[in-house]
């Protein structure tokens, strides 16, 4: 899925967002100038995150942080490969409600309570070029989802809230007097609700049946206990609620984002030791 178009920057539609350009200036790629108009980022594995949205999707948060499944993966084209971008991901609290699983369902429970300030990834290979990122799906395997400040980089999220993952591009510029345009992509079939233990049990079940990984969850009952444990502290995103124990185009880009604490813009790319990995959950 690709975003439709919508916001009034130049190229392709994207928005200039001018907190958010306030905060990552500071130095950037320079590039042949060519015009974004042509870009676009497109949902990997749609299919299967279509499954859990039909069963409303959950992602466990924990104190030391859980990583996702599936995984947020997406695909860009349409980028000037000799241009330097950052590119992030966003995690915007979708609506004013707290939720509750009430007789199989999820349902509003009360008011919200206010998001954690800038739930924002920086993704670790940024900023790159134009070239970088259209190579191979842009994976966010390393995010991690906590329910508590621990200052490690980590993203806060408030436990049975709502939300909905945005990719973010900003397309550096070396002139301080240039405008850095910000795309943002929405793909409102990765919302999920955060829960500290999973309530429905088919989305329990569907995730044992694609994560790569649930071999350590299935295999748990011929392992001794610690190994068990510390497999299960590894690929965390099992975690069960007591009562399962036996079993598009870019969005204008808002003011949100002038607190937000960013990476200085570096005129070249940080170096990588590996390609980035296109697979679903890897271990920390």
């Amino acid at each position: 899925m690709t975003g439709g178009s919508n916001g009034t920057g130049s190229g392709g539609g994207g928005s200039s967002s001018g907190g958010l350009l306030r905060t990552v200036s500071g130095g950037g790629g320079g590039g042949s100038g060519r015009s974004d108009r042509n870009l676009s980022i497109s949902l990997d594995d749609r299919d299967l995150w279509l499954r859990f949205q039909n069963l409303t999707n959950e992602m466990i948060v924990t104190k030391n942080g859980r990583r996702m499944f599936p995984v947020v993966k997406v695909t860009a084209s349409g980028l000037d490969p000799t241009a330097m971008y950052n590119v992030m991901l966003e995690f915007c609290q979708v609506d004013s409600h707290r939720w509750k699983y009430v007789n199989g369902e999820w349902v509003a429970g009360g008011k919200a309570e206010a998001p954690p300030p800038n739930p924002i990834y920086y993704h670790p290979e940024s900023p790159n070029f134009g070239q970088h990122w259209m190579k191979e799906p842009i994976s966010f395997a390393k995010v991690k989802l906590t329910n508590k400040t621990n200052g490690n980089g980590q993203i806060m999220l408030n436990s049975l809230h709502k939300y909905e993952p945005r990719v973010h591009l900003v397309h550096l510029v070396s002139d301080q007097r240039d405008q850095q345009k910000v795309y943002s992509f929405p793909f409102p079939e990765t919302q999920f609700i955060a829960v500290t233990a999973y309530q429905n049990e088919e989305v329990t079940s569907l995730k044992i049946k694609y994560n790569p990984f649930a071999k350590a969850f299935l295999d748990a009952k011929e392992r001794p206990d610690s190994v068990y444990a510390r497999e299960n502290s590894t690929y965390g995103w099992l975690n069960f609620h007591p009562s399962y124990a036996t079993a598009q185009s870019p969005l204008p880009t808002a003011e949100r984002f002038q607190h937000t604490t960013l990476r200085t813009n570096r005129v070249t790319p940080y170096s990588t030791q590996r390609s980035r990995s296109t697979s679903g959950s890897t271990s920390p």
